[in-house]
């Protein structure tokens, strides 16, 4: 059975980018975040201790972000390690981050990475 804690369009402002600008100006990001791990413990005791801790995903989420990177693939990896670090019991990761407004020609969302994990 797969169990699983989904983190659904994270909004968090950020400056990354190959570009002067980027670093300067900064934009929105939007994470999507898809964790693996036993949480059927959880289910039955009600504590914390028997799954992973999503306020403190967030925690990372935010202090990884505030490190200016050119790359989105080297954002999305430290914060797939630093999560794996943390909970160790986690099976898979799926990473998803999406520069909103990337300064390229023509109307879109954004550019995303994925990336995916198993252990």
């Amino acid at each position: 059975m797969t169990s699983k804690i989904i983190i659904e369009d994270k909004k968090i402002y950020a400056y990354h980018g190959i570009l002067e600008e980027e670093n300067k100006i900064g934009t929105y990001y939007l994470i999507n975040l898809e964790l693996h791990a036993d949480l059927w413990k959880a289910s039955e005791s009600d504590d914390l201790n028997d799954t992973i801790n999503y306020a403190e995903v967030n925690e990372i989420l935010h202090q990884e972000m505030e490190i200016n990177s050119q790359l989105l693939e080297h954002v999305a990896g430290r914060i797939l390690r630093k999560i794996h670090e943390k909970f160790g019991n986690i099976t898979f990761i799926k990473i998803k981050i999406t520069k909103t407004n990337p300064p390229m020609k023509g109307e879109m969302k954004g550019v995303s990475v994925e990336l995916e994990q198993s252990w």
